[in-house]
């Protein structure tokens, strides 16, 4: 080789190492740009923007696709230089097929075959993102180039697996506030003492399905002979559902008193249900003014699950009343039931959590159970009642669990 060869050799070489270095400072500032711009908490249309830019300019790449997942479905999040083909349904569906950096000579997908190469990116070997490139510029460095796109396609999938793992996190962590803050709210309204005299003695049996229910019951004296019981069921769970639970709870105990009418009262309660949760929420409601002296019961029932009584013997529904509350602004129709007693009456309000309950074949514990359970049991106390009700539920459901809120109220008036 003449000097002036090798010296021309030499000035290639050079020249070459100059390149390879330029492209190698350009890939570490595009790194370090990006790196930036996720400590920044730049949001992801701005993160894609930036990468889509970097492999295309700085890069050299024409063609690139990347998939991200969302709603558990694969979605192009950017692409290059790329056709329809690329968000194609049937295409995503041939991202799973490859685990590790593969050639895509042999593909006959036709919208896999426009791209060289597929870049898959796991997390926990788990998938979080296919990168699809095609059409490289200076393909005297391909090789590296499309390990340094592997490199900052971890970077770029990583992070924002990362912001939707974060903000799945601050989700979660306002829904147990917001749980845990509408089980505060439904303790305080569920009694914790039952009143009782020689005119009244009740028990009851309260279960929330999740921790916070939309069960509610309660009982308030207007006099020593005189007692209000009432069940409730409000749609929904959650701070919303305890919140209307506290509004209608406060309702009825302002608008009670010995001489309040009950029909008065649930126009008035529907009302108040209506205008806060405008149809969107509803309460099934049952309401009974026992007075103990005068062997009466008035009643009205709201779409609520018939509660039952043994009245002078007789097993009877108390379904008399109305539609649910809340579900109109103006209650189309409403009656009131009116029974009267000799010596003693018992009273069972539940709510359809009881009658959800299924066993290991598939039955309910239906209201004939309840009834017929009910029927064999007049010699009991409450208490004894709504014990023998806990046991009995739990020996039919086996090994099933309980799927909703359950209730039960049992009043006996001497």
């Amino acid at each position: 080789m003449s000097p002036l060869e090798s010296k021309v050799k030499e000035k290639n070489e050079i020249s070459d190492l100059e390149h390879k270095l330029s492209l190698k400072q350009l890939q570490l500032n595009g790194l370090m740009s990006i790196t930036q711009a996720i400590n920044d908490n730049v949001k992801e249309q701005g993160l894609f923007q930036m990468y889509s830019d970097f492999i295309n300019w700085q890069l050299g790449v024409k063609k690139m696709a990347l998939f991200i997942q969302k709603d558990k479905e694969w979605v192009c999040a950017t692409s290059i230089g790329a056709g329809d083909t690329v968000i194609d349904e049937s295409l995503t569906h041939e991202l799973h097929k490859y685990e590790r950096l593969n050639h895509l000579d042999n593909e006959t997908h036709p919208g896999l075959k426009q791209f060289d190469v597929i870049i898959p990116v796991q997390h926990k070997n788990n998938p979080i993102a296919y990168v699809l490139i095609g059409s490289i510029e200076n393909q005297d460095d391909s090789y590296g180039k499309v390990l340094f796109i592997t490199t900052i396609t971890n970077i770029i999938a990583v992070a924002i697996e990362n912001k939707r793992l974060f903000k799945k996190q601050i989700q979660q962590e306002r829904l147990n506030r917001e749980m845990e803050l509408a089980s505060d709210v439904q303790h305080m309204l569920i009694p914790s003492k039952l009143p009782g005299n020689n005119y009244f003695n009740l028990s009851s049996y309260y279960l929330p399905h999740i921790g916070v229910g939309g069960d509610y019951y309660d009982c308030i004296s207007l006099s020593e002979e005189s007692l209000i019981i009432c069940i409730a069921d409000i749609s929904g769970k959650g701070l919303a559902a305890a919140m209307l639970m506290s509004n209608f709870q406060a309702t009825l105990h302002v608008l009670l008193s010995k001489d309040t009418e009950l029909l008065s009262l649930v126009k008035e309660l529907n009302k108040s249900v209506y205008n806060i949760a405008k149809g969107d929420r509803y309460i099934t409601f049952f309401i009974a003014k026992i007075e103990a002296t005068k062997k009466t019961i008035e009643y009205i029932n709201c779409g609520h699950v018939p509660p039952i009584a043994n009245i002078n013997g007789m097993i009877l529904e108390l379904d008399k009343g109305s539609t649910i509350l809340g579900g109109f602004e103006e209650l189309p129709f409403i009656e009131k039931g009116e029974l009267s007693y000799k010596e003693v009456c018992t009273v069972l309000c539940y709510t359809d959590g009881i009658t959800d309950i299924l066993n290991n074949e598939g039955e309910y514990f239906s209201d004939a159970l309840v009834h017929d359970l009910f029927r064999h049991s007049n010699n009991l106390t409450p208490d004894g009642l709504v014990e023998k009700i806990k046991t009995k539920i739990h020996e039919f459901k086996q090994e099933q669990e309980y799927t909703d809120d359950m209730t039960v109220l049992v009043c006996k008036s001497y």
